[in-house]
């Protein structure tokens, strides 16, 4: 039976750049395996949401997954929540957090510490802000939950009544626009924690911004001298001293079952909360894979060997992918360079050494843009792949921005419209009429 292979690079995409002779990391990078399956496909580009939108990760991919974010998106608060393994229920107020440094005036000095706060410390500074923090604004409760290195995520509740996720974010690197999440370019012009705002004239905007914006003085006041930052301090590393919340929700999607939808058995290998929070409310089984551990090079092996494991257990796999993305956000193109070598050696090299293309079908693309020059999230379209079974070439043969743009799938302008195309190429692969 053809199994389709949905594999989504986090951030992959980029703009050229001169200290790569005018390439993007993508283009400048060896990637032998991704070429054999390019010179072997179809090539194209796509939006992942649509064209002028830079969307955060959780946007596009469920975007990408067929859903409409206009109609499906509820916030990203709710979805780091789920993924985390936090109950909430509708009224809760959910936000997705990040760990970040700040000076005496409030300056945001780095959004996310470092980038090098661990695990065991984020989970300390937890414990002390779950312990010692209380909210008085109204009666309420909240539960704060590091994650995966700076990340984390808040649940407010009410003891009686709602709350609203219509607040703004204290986060400046991110804002909303048409009711999702956007990043937003800083770059140049000094960044400060900002006031939590109501969206709207209701009473449970107006106690959700004023719950916030009280959560965040308490948790500078308590984080400024905690054991963990003093010794963060003695070893010369940024302090985790201030918590950025952004994307705020107070119900989960309802989204549709996404196997019943295309009468496909669908699969997700994901490691971080927010992509397996979508994977379980779309009706995926999630094949469960560690954290990263920092050596990517590792975790991409890993994570073919259990996609290898489980090819007979199911039809499609989505798979994601996190590598590019975070070298990228501190502008380092030389690190996203190596990050995609290594996924294209340890990843893919492991699949094409084990897999026939005449019996596979493969997708390969990216969740949004993310230019070393920006640091951020852009608008511009993704490269994107399709090879295996049943598929003619375009004759190109690399997989690159330069060369997608060549390719016959042309611009995709939008991300949901992805998964029909895919499912009908895997019946079509099968010799199926539908």
């Amino acid at each position: 039976m053809t199994k389709l292979l949905y594999i989504v690079i986090d951030g992959l995409g980029d703009l050229p750049l001169p200290e790569l002779q005018n390439r993007t990391p993508l283009e400048a990078a060896q990637t032998p395996n991704l070429d054999v399956l390019a010179a072997n496909g179809k090539l194209g580009l796509m939006y992942t949401v649509e064209r002028g939108i830079a969307p955060e990760s959780d946007v596009a991919v469920m975007s990408i997954l067929g859903y409409d974010p206009a109609m499906y998106y509820t916030g990203r608060g709710p979805l780091e929540a789920y993924g985390a393994g936090l109950r909430l229920k509708d009224g809760d107020l959910a936000l997705r957090c990040n760990f970040a440094t700040i000076d005496s005036r409030g300056r945001i000095v780095d959004r996310r510490a470092g980038r090098n706060l661990t695990t065991a410390e984020a989970a300390e500074l937890s414990r002390s802000i779950n312990s010692e923090i209380r909210l008085n604004t109204v009666a309420s409760e909240f539960e704060f939950r590091s994650t995966i290195g700076h990340r984390a995520v808040l649940i407010i509740k009410r003891i009686s009544g709602l709350l609203s996720g219509n607040i703004t974010n204290t986060d400046p690197a991110y804002a909303r626009a048409k009711g999702f999440g956007v990043a937003e370019s800083k770059l140049g012009v000094e960044s400060y924690i900002e006031e939590c705002k109501p969206l709207d004239d209701s009473y449970e905007a107006k106690l959700s911004a004023e719950l916030v914006n009280e959560f965040t003085k308490k948790t500078i006041s308590l984080l400024s001298d905690h054991p963990v930052n003093l010794r963060r301090r003695v070893d010369g590393k940024l302090e985790a001293n201030g918590i950025l919340s952004r994307d705020a929700g107070s119900r989960l999607p309802n989204l549709f079952n996404i196997k019943q939808k295309y009468s496909v058995d669908f699969a997700c290998l994901a490691e971080m909360p927010v992509e397996k929070a979508i994977a379980r409310l779309a009706g995926m089984s999630v094949i469960e894979v560690p954290p990263p551990s920092g050596n990517l090079a590792h975790d991409s092996r890993l994570k073919a060997e259990r996609l290898l494991q489980n090819l007979g257990l199911h039809e499609v796999f989505y798979v994601h992918i996190k590598g590019p993305d975070e070298p990228a956000h501190d502008g380092d193109c030389m690190a996203k360079k190596r990050s995609i070598e290594e996924i294209d050696r340890e990843f893919f090299g492991k699949l094409l050494g084990s897999l026939s293309l005449e019996k596979v079908l493969f997708c390969v693309t990216a969740d949004h843009s993310t230019p070393c020059s920006m640091k951020a999230h852009s608008g511009d379209p993704v490269p994107i792949l399709i090879s295996g079974k049943g598929i003619e070439s375009d004759g190109l043969s690399r997989f690159c921005e330069s060369e997608c743009a060549k390719g016959s799938l042309g611009v995709i302008d939008k991300g949901l419209k992805l998964i029909p195309i895919l499912v009908s190429l895997l019946r079509t692969g099968r010799g199926e009429s539908r």
